[in-house]
């Protein structure tokens, strides 16, 4: 589908929570770790919005450029957060490495470029664009992110950001229904909600999903990437 070959959803709809994030205690903490370590059989469940796939290439490079960030956020903070999600996201057998801008060799070579760009992530958080083989985020999106709630640590979201759509690039082209993946969306715009083991609900005034790729999020991966044998 063209849709899975090119522009993928930024993270409008999931970070609605931008206007409630507090600091209220995490609910269901123990459950929710639990969730984020174990992939039970039968687990896994996506929105059906896109087709899981091979990964864009393997390895996979990524080349961080630093310019137009917000002001906040220094460029080691950010490559750290690029390393620190494709090295979970390699859990899944497929290798990746992250330089720094310039790397004009690798860049030619079919690189993704991760960039700060309001054209590339059309003003969401962030945009994977598979076709152009970058990863886009937002300095708008985080501005507001700021403004709206100046004492909450968008470093959290930062990472968060990073790796959903790094998992795009590792092949996971639908989003998940566990509320805790990173690759989740809560809801799906037309009334249906993601899931919590248990049947649980999610819990307000804390972000439930995780800021790294959970177990179920590694195993699609495997799945994907023909590193492992699909459960019947």
């Amino acid at each position: 589908m063209k849709r899975n070959r090119k522009y993928r959803r930024g993270l409008v709809l999931i970070f609605l929570s931008i206007f409630w994030m507090g600091t209220a205690a995490r609910a269901n903490t123990t459950l929710r770790d639990q969730e984020i370590s174990q992939c039970l059989p039968g687990e896994i469940s996506t929105w059906g919005d896109g087709q899981d796939r091979a990964a864009l290439s393997s390895p996979l490079v990524f080349v961080y450029k630093h310019a137009f960030a917000p002001a906040w956020f220094d460029a080691t903070l950010v490559l750290t957060s690029v390393q620190n999600a494709a090295q979970a996201w390699s859990q899944c057998g497929v290798p990746s490495k992250v330089l720094r801008w310039p790397a004009e060799a690798e860049l030619r070579q079919g690189a993704i470029l991760v960039q700060w760009s309001e054209q590339g992530s059309r003003r969401n958080f962030g945009l994977a664009n598979l076709g152009e083989r970058t990863l886009s985020l937002g300095p708008a999106a985080f501005d507001l992110l700021k403004a709206r709630n100046p004492a909450f640590d968008s470093r959290q979201t930062l990472q968060m950001v990073i790796s959903h759509e790094m998992g795009h690039l590792f092949g996971l082209m639908a989003h998940s229904r566990r509320c805790v993946d990173v690759t989740s969306y809560y809801t799906n715009g037309q009334g249906g909600t993601c899931a919590i083991r248990g049947g649980g609900a999610l819990p307000g005034g804390v972000e439930y999903r995780s800021v790294m790729p959970t177990a179920c999020d590694l195993q699609r991966c495997r799945i994907a990437n023909g590193k492992t044998i699909t459960p019947e």
